[in-house]
This record gives structure tokens, sequence and C-alpha cells, in this order.
């Protein structure tokens, strides 16, 4: 991004790790140049210069800081890619997929040797990945034996533990307490019926308020894939796949939230509830995490939205103080989805999305009537023939695209996920035949979560900031830095 004073200083003072690399900032006062990341005390704004790389920053007289070592920026030689790996395998273990896969599975998923991960999680959060894995399971079995009902042999199943023996010697050795006595003092809520769920669990899912939930459901619902997807009664629910474990979730905020939300009432609680079908247990972190993505649970609203108004984007009241940037569940599903709406209406788009997901997502039975596929895999469709796909309704050359981002999707060569490095993916989407800014910028967006992301050239951002050109509107957007994603956000809320 070019590098503004203001810009960066936002950045800085936010202290987000997806902005390690992206530039360093020099302290003319001691000489040193850091990464914004770093833990050092804060610095007078005066005493800051910004800069691209590192060499710029030796260049100008800098030297390189002790504590947060700008020689491990991601991006850059083969040991810097150290913190990028422990962030990555971090996420991962969060997401369960040590669970049944152990040290080696997890590293050769990352393409490194089990000895590398070991020390990068090591150096980086002084932890290792066992242990990591550990404590995630260890807390989802809290939550479990807390909040629901579930027996305790299915807890620890849930949770990702392959022994009962593990399960309950761990728990006391990390807890003081076996699992059966934890649920005697806290008393699992079995008789609450708003914990109960048939043929399944219920997880509360914390978030930063205020939450534009209205406007969040209505976002999804108009870009969703029927069948897949379906937004009724205040209430998300879709199928998912997930590791081979077909499901249903549901996610709904509790009506205490809406009565009470901002007035401190004890009963105000900021969470949501996710349902999740028993055939999904044994993947729960995994669920759990695509959730949070999904509705961009870790977002601090109320600092973005200060943001906002304070940069020449114009006040921000009200529920749209809570707007979020939507994820998705499945990064290739959303992927389609953004070429399918290229140079179509919303409605056009999701009209492609039920026939694609018609004609390639998998039959299965549900207890929801209107959820009755699983979306179409990149396996699937790379299977197919662009000829095939175009049978849906598109041009030809639309339809060699997906074949393409399904066949580079399938074989691994093109990963979408949220630790993907944003500029090496924008790049290689770019390099595809038949996506440009627009679908690139939307996918890096959703997808990935990048919160500066940016569609500039998409009609209807342009029109609701005053019709402007897309090189005009780029311009303006410069000030909503690194937060574009939520501007795009807000104009598409007001169009």
């Amino acid at each position: 991004m070019r590098l503004d004073q203001d810009i960066c200083t936002r950045a800085l003072e936010a202290r987000d790790a997806r902005f390690d690399g992206v530039f360093f900032v020099g302290i003319t006062s001691t000489g040193i140049y850091c990464r914004p990341i770093c833990p050092a005390r804060a610095t007078l704004r005066k005493n800051r210069r910004f800069f691209s790389n590192a060499a710029a920053a030796e260049r100008a007289g800098f030297r390189p800081c002790l504590r947060c070592r700008p020689e491990l920026a991601p991006g850059f030689a083969r040991i810097d890619a150290v913190p990028r790996l422990a962030q990555s395998a971090a996420r991962r273990i969060a997401s369960g997929e040590m669970n049944g896969h152990g040290v080696d599975g997890l590293a050769l998923s990352l393409g490194v040797s089990a000895r590398q991960l070991r020390r990068a999680l090591q150096q980086e959060l002084g932890v290792t990945p066992i242990e990591l894995a550990q404590t995630h399971r260890l807390l989802l079995a809290k939550q479990l034996l807390t909040d629901t009902p579930l027996p305790i042999s299915q807890v620890a199943y849930a949770s990702g533990f392959q022994s009962l023996r593990r399960f309950n010697a761990l728990f006391l050795e990390r807890y003081r307490l076996n699992p059966q006595t934890m649920r005697r003092r806290v008393g699992a809520r079995s008789s609450d019926s708003a914990l109960q769920v048939v043929d399944g669990v219920r997880l509360a899912l914390s978030y930063r308020p205020p939450l534009a939930w209205d406007a969040l459901l209505a976002f999804l619902a108009a870009r969703g894939a029927p069948a897949v997807e379906c937004i009724q009664d205040g209430r998300y629910a879709r199928t998912l796949n997930v590791g081979g474990h077909a499901g249903v979730i549901r996610v709904s905020r509790p009506r205490v939230r809406a009565e009470h939300e901002g007035e401190g009432s004890a009963a105000a609680l900021p969470v949501l509830h996710l349902d999740v079908s028993a055939t999904l247990l044994p993947v729960l972190l995994a669920v759990s995490a695509r959730v949070r993505r999904l509705f961009d649970l870790d977002a601090e609203p109320e600092k973005i939205a200060s943001h906002l108004a304070s940069s020449g984007f114009g006040p921000i009241r009200g529920e749209a103080r809570g707007l979020r940037v939507p994820g998705t569940a499945d990064s290739f599903e959303l992927a389609i989805r953004a070429i399918l709406g290229q140079q179509v209406s919303v409605k056009g788009a999701s009209t492609l999305m039920s026939r694609l997901t018609e004609t390639f997502g998998t039959p299965m039975q549900t207890d929801h009537p209107q959820l009755t596929r699983l979306a179409a895999t990149a396996e699937r469709i790379a299977q197919a023939t662009p000829a095939a796909i175009a049978k849906i309704g598109l041009p030809l050359a639309r339809a060699t695209t997906i074949h393409l981002l399904a066949t580079r999707v399938a074989e691994d060569s093109l990963v979408i996920e949220p630790e993907a490095d944003v500029r090496a993916l924008t790049r290689q989407l770019l390099d595809l035949p038949g996506i440009g800014p627009w679908t690139a910028e939307y996918i890096v967006m959703r997808a990935v979560h990048w919160p500066d992301a940016f569609p500039a050239s998409d009609l209807v951002l342009r029109r609701s900031a005053g019709n402007l050109s897309s090189a005009k509107l780029l311009r303006a957007a410069e000030e909503w830095r690194p937060w574009r994603a939520y501007a795009a956000m807000h104009l598409w809320s007001r169009s």
C-alpha cells in the first residue's frame, strides 16, 4: 500500500498482526526501526517514520529492533517465515486440525517438517504444538461440561480426544478436577430449555458489541446459496462438510441480547448461539472457528466506526456501528460466488449459484426442509468440463474461469484461507484468465478476511459514495485505511 503517515499510524496503534511485514516504523529518538506489532512502549507520533521495507529503513540510518526483530517479519528470507508458520499453525490448531492427525499431519499440511513446526511454535508462543492443541481441547471440553448435558464420553470425543482415559487424566492434571467433579460444581445446564438442542449441541460464541445482526443476515441472505444456506426468522442455517463430516449448523442471537444490548445488563451477554448437529461433533473446533470468521465475531466495531467517522467517511450512528465484514464457511464456495457475481446483479448471481449447487452439489437429507444439498466442491467441479459448467447459464469464458479455479484449488496450487499471504494470493488470482481486480478484492475481503480489501470498481460502492469513478473512490478511500473493507460494507448498506 502507499505509505501515508496517518494510515500507518492507525494500523500501528491498532497493533493488528495482519499488517506485520506490510510496513516498518523508524523511531527517530532512538534510531531503531520496528515491526507494527512491536511490544515496546508507544512513541510520540512526531518521532515516527514509516517504510515499506526493512532495507529502506536501514538505508535511512535506522537499525533493527532487538525486541520485535524486523528480520522475522513475514515475507522475506526463509527464516522470516517462522512467525508466519507459527501463526498459521496456531490458527489450524485452534480449528482442530491436529485432532486425530498429530504433529506430523499438521506439519505435512503446512509443508514443513515436524521439527520446524515445533521450533516455530516454541520460539513464537513458548509452547509445543501438542500443548497448544491440548489447551484448545480442554477449553472446549470445559464449555461443553458447563453448558451442555452431553455425556462425558461425548464431551471428550467432541473436544478432539481419542481416549477417554487420556481426557480424564489431562483434565485432572491441568484443572485439578476431574470432569465429573467440575460438572457437579458448575451444574450443567441440562434443565435450561434454551440450551437444549435435539440431536446435537449448542455453543455460545462471544463477540464485542454492538452487532448489526439484522444487517448481517440481510447481506448473507441476498448472497446465499439456496439449498445450502437459509436465513429465516432471524436465524442462519446451512449445511456443512468439514473433513468428511457433514451436518447442519444454525446460528441465532438470543432475544435477550436484542432487548438489553448496550444497557449493561448482566443478562445482556454478547453471544450468538451456535447449534451443531451430532454428525459434526468430531469437528466441533473447526466448525466453531469457521462460524466466528463467517460472522466476523473477532472484530472491534467501535474502534473501526470511530476511525471511519473521523476520517471523512461521515457519521456512523445506531446499529450501523455494529456492521461486520461477513466471512465465509467455505472459501471455495465464496470464490465461485464472486466469479458468478461478475457483471450481474446480486439476485442474478444467486440464481446462478442455485443452479450450480443443484448441478454439482451433493444431495443431503436434513431435518430442515430448505437445506437439501452440500456445496459443490473444487474436486467435483474440476472433474467437469467448462461446457458442462456453462450449462447453468454462463458464457463459456466464465465457465472456463470457474473450472480453472476449481482445478487449482483441488490440486492445492491455489490455497484460499485466512492465513494466506494477501499479496501473493491476489497475484495468483489475477493471473487466472477471467479474474480482475474486483473479483480478487472481493475474495480477499471475505475468504481471507483482509480488513483493507476494497473492490473500488464496484458500481454500487461508487454510486453510494456519490457517483465517483473508481480512481476517485480509491483516492477518497485512502483515509479509511486500514479498514476499507468495513467502509465498503457501510457503503453497500446505504444503497
